[in-house]
């Protein structure tokens, strides 16, 4: 049995999400005595080479025209293909949109257990464990599928990349498939409104606001203490109904889903629907004047008060310590 890790998007370097499963997968694989077969798909195929570095033993590259759009129908084909070439085993997905789309039509296919929005998987000495959060971020599930196949979706930074090792060394094998296309045209590319410098999905760090604020105006101070600390502005889902903040900044269950390393929450209340979609951030540190918010009850750090005192103080003491003051 292997552990294969399905990849697109990229070029000659991997995208950040691959980079992630494929260290997640190198784990696993050491754990359990297992290789790392990566099915490098579309565009994907050009970084064949580098996921030798990041931790895959051997890359089943597929490339064909029916695979240059984000065509799901296509990508499933080909990573369907990818998986009967490998056999029984583990397979991981980044949880990108192409991924949520894929990963259920896979798994119905190779008749496979399937887990979403994985915030872990482990080796517990004779399974894979996956875990979860469920109940809207109120708990976690640990689930292990008993199919021969297991198909997990994981939430983008929850897993660690390796460095990349130029000495590790693999097999590069091309795949001949022919996938079908069709039900789905693109008739046109928009690019989504940048929030930052960074992508809120791939941010380090995300400040995030809430109703708590009261108006757009406060915004302009988290864009600062975002920018100092080189993340991204997030927004709950109230705030952005209040059209402070525009949709691309929203995180929770009908936003985006983070797991920076820290969150950092100012005048949200914590409603299920917003932890949900931020609740594997490494730390999280709560700014709220209600005690009984239920923001606190996942905050590693809380501060109760008023968010107009405790910000600018954190603030001026940040532009000194980054020497902007």
């Amino acid at each position: 049995m292997s552990i294969v890790v399905l990849a697109w998007g990229g070029g000659a370097e991997p995208a950040a999400a691959v980079k992630e499963v494929l260290g997640g997968a190198r784990r696993l694989a050491d754990a359990s005595g297992r290789a790392v077969v990566a099915g490098a798909l579309g565009p994907a195929a050009q970084g064949a080479p580098a996921m030798i570095t990041y931790g895959a033993d051997r890359v089943l590259t597929v490339e064909h025209d029916a695979l240059a759009q984000a065509d799901a129908d296509a990508y499933v084909d080909a990573a369907e293909a990818v998986c009967r070439q490998v056999g029984d085993g583990l397979v991981l997905l980044p949880g990108d949109r192409l991924g949520w789309e894929i990963a259920p039509r896979l798994a119905h296919r190779l008749q496979a257990g399937l887990v979403t929005d994985c915030v872990a998987v482990d080796w517990d000495g004779s399974r894979f464990v996956m875990t979860k959060p469920v109940y809207g971020g109120k708990a976690m599930a640990r689930l292990a599928a008993t199919t021969g196949v297991q198909v997990a979706l994981v939430r983008n930074r929850t897993m660690e990349a390796l460095a990349a090792d130029p000495g590790r060394t693999g097999t590069v094998e091309p795949l001949t498939v022919s996938p079908t296309s069709g039900r789905v045209k693109v008739v046109a590319h928009k690019a989504e409104e940048s929030v930052g410098q960074v992508r809120l999905e791939d941010a380090p760090v995300v400040v995030a606001g809430g109703r708590g604020l009261g108006g757009p105006e406060p915004f302009k101070e988290l864009e600062e203490i975002a920018r100092l600390l080189g993340g991204a502005v997030g927004a709950s889902l109230a705030a952005v109904d209040a059209g402070w903040i525009s949709p691309a900044h929203q995180v929770g269950q009908t936003g985006k889903s983070v797991a920076p390393d820290l969150y950092i929450a100012v005048g949200i209340s914590g409603a299920s629907q917003h932890v949900a979609g931020m609740s594997g951030s490494r730390t999280i540190v709560a700014i709220n004047k209600d005690p009984e918010a239920p923001i606190f009850r996942v905050a590693h750090v809380g501060a109760v008060g008023d968010y107009k005192e405790i910000l600018p103080a954190f603030l001026e003491e940040l532009r000194r310590i980054k020497g902007s003051a």
